[in-house]
């Protein structure tokens, strides 16, 4: 007899009738007597079916991601977050929760206007005025969903609404029914379903999809379950409620124990067929499940049985876009989208990456939207990697003459804990009259402050030649990087801009690391000085300069 569940604890879903934007899942039930022969077969087509399935994607950065104290976003800022995601292909986009404050409702009324591809989800709690109000504010969405719900841990019940399970149960009905009064999309959360008893939880299930929810959410609200816990918490409910193949299961893991990724892929693997994430994992507390950890892990590992339409090479423009608007620094040993995630310093790694890239990475930079892997050198690189930086500087040498450099190069590295260009040059016995920079910044003058525009007046000897520009700009830095980009009528992207200091005070020296952006190739500038505006221009331009 086929087996319920395939190799590796894969559960197996049926294969129920569909209808359009459903995709109901359950157990699937060994046929007794089935021939072996055609037990096989049958195992194949499921397999293949399963593999042919889609994961929604459900994007929840501008809403819970946003609940980060200090991380707030304007109308504005979620507008332009919001097309960015919208680009990406993610399925459901939810904005907000209107009634909270007038600017979340506007902000679900203008992205409405604008995004018409994605679904435009609004939260609620399971209250008919908050839930009048965010019909109000899809008024314009071209596809809406209602987002409410209700707690139904005893953590809830009891404290947080001193109610008890049977009125939960009933309020949970009467919200979803008077959502679908509004919009045929209602999803329904079990807030803190995690710490749910899983019987009661499938009776809440069971009652909501009964009053019309399309999408039933399982939150681990508190990042309690661990995944075993939490996959059996989602294949629980396929195997005890009966009408669950009318709806869609959905996970909302958070990442308090550090488990969000592994606990979502896990309610995946069990029959949820959408999940609810955010760009870098932001979040309350220790944040929300990432998106880009979950579509990764699929895209990347075969033997999960979905597929998602992400545009996986978004991911790190979208990343950065998050992380500046919302002003919370990705840690550089983020999985796919921090800057150390596709770098190597250890030189066994660097020697296994150059000869072949798969050796150390299960993932193609290319793929997130990383033009290549970082060779990073530090005491530890090896001479394969030096090397690699001399020939990108254009720079070859005999075995004999990389010795010679490896071994200055070594005492200089345990010296300094980053080895810039400048340093490889006088390594290599460059002398400064072959290292002089074809261009260099002589003047820079700039006007900024409060209700004042940001002008900056740059001046640069460009092969002995002066020449100069003035341009206005978001802000000083911008408004120079302008200016200098006017003066050498190249199309540059600016792909990484890193301030550090060194000293302490006001008085502060400022270390600046630019990466830029030029057919395709990547060059990188260094400065540093107490002012910082100047250290920025000074860095950028040495970045062109290597492009001259």
């Amino acid at each position: 007899m086929p087996p319920e569940f395939l190799s590796g604890g894969i559960y197996v879903p049926d294969r129920p009738e569909r209808t359009p934007g459903h995709h109901g899942t359950f157990l699937r039930k060994a046929k007794a007597g089935l021939p072996a022969v055609q037990a096989e077969k049958d195992i194949t087509d499921l397999n293949q079916y399963i593999m042919d399935q889609k994961l929604y994607v459900f994007d929840t950065t501008l809403r819970d991601g946003e609940q980060v104290p200090g991380c707030q976003l304007n109308t504005i800022e979620k507008i332009e977050l919001a097309k960015q995601l919208e680009a990406m292909k993610v399925d459901i986009i939810e904005c907000g929760f209107p009634i909270s404050s007038p600017g979340d409702f506007k902000s679900i009324v203008e992205i409405s206007k604008i995004v018409t591809e994605s679904t435009i989800c609004a939260l609620s709690r399971a209250v008919e005025k908050d839930i009048d109000v965010a019909a109000d504010a899809l008024h314009f969405a071209r596809r809406k969903r209602i987002h409410t719900g209700i707690g139904t841990s005893d953590y809830h019940i009891r404290y947080k609404f001193n109610s008890d399970r049977e009125e939960i149960l009933q309020r949970a009905v009467a919200a979803v029914k008077y959502a679908r009064k509004y919009v045929e999309d209602v999803e329904f959360y079990a807030e803190d379903a995690g710490r749910t008893e899983n019987e009661y939880l499938a009776r809440v299930v069971e009652a909501v999809i009964k009053a019309g929810a399309t999408v039933v959410n399982i939150p681990d609200t508190t990042g309690y379950c661990l995944p075993e816990e939490y996959g059996a918490k989602i294949r629980y409910l396929f195997d005890n409620v009966p009408n669950i193949d009318k709806a869609i299961i959905s996970t909302h893991c958070h990442n308090d124990l550090g488990m969000a990724t592994a606990n979502t892929l896990a309610g995946v693997l069990n029959g949820a067929r959408q999940v609810e994430v955010t760009i870098n994992g932001v979040g309350e507390r220790a944040g929300n499940t990432a998106m880009e950890e979950v579509v990764m892990a699929i895209k990347c590992r075969k033997d999960i049985p979905v597929k998602t339409d992400i545009l996986t090479r978004h991911f790190y423009k979208v990343s950065h876009a998050v992380s500046t608007l919302m002003r919370m620094p990705v840690q550089p040993n983020k999985a796919i989208v921090g800057r150390n995630a596709f770098a190597h310093s250890s030189g066994i790694h660097q020697d296994g990456v150059l000869k072949n890239r798969e050796s150390y990475e299960i993932i193609d930079p290319v793929d997130v939207g990383v033009n290549d892997s970082t060779i990073e050198l530090t005491a530890r690189s090896g001479r394969a990697a030096l090397n690699h930086h001399f020939l990108r500087l254009g720079i070859h040498m005999n075995k004999e003459e990389l010795d010679s450099a490896y071994d200055k190069f070594l005492k200089l590295a345990d010296c300094k804990k980053e080895i810039n260009d400048s340093d490889l040059y006088i390594i290599a016995g460059v002398t400064q009259d072959k290292l002089k920079q074809r261009m260099h910044l002589k003047y820079l003058q700039v006007v900024c402050g409060k209700n004042s525009i940001p002008m900056a007046t740059v001046k640069l000897i460009i092969d002995g030649e002066e020449c100069v520009a003035t341009s206005s700009g978001n802000g000083p830095v911008d408004a120079a990087f302008k200016a200098v980009r006017s003066l050498v009528h190249r199309k540059i992207t600016l792909e990484e801009y890193l301030v550090q200091a060194i000293t302490r005070g006001t008085d502060d020296v400022g270390q600046v690391h630019i990466q830029i952006e030029n057919k395709g190739n990547i060059y990188y500038g260094f400065s540093a000085n107490t002012d910082i505006v100047t250290a920025s221009v000074e860095a950028y331009v040495n970045a062109i300069s290597k492009i001259i």
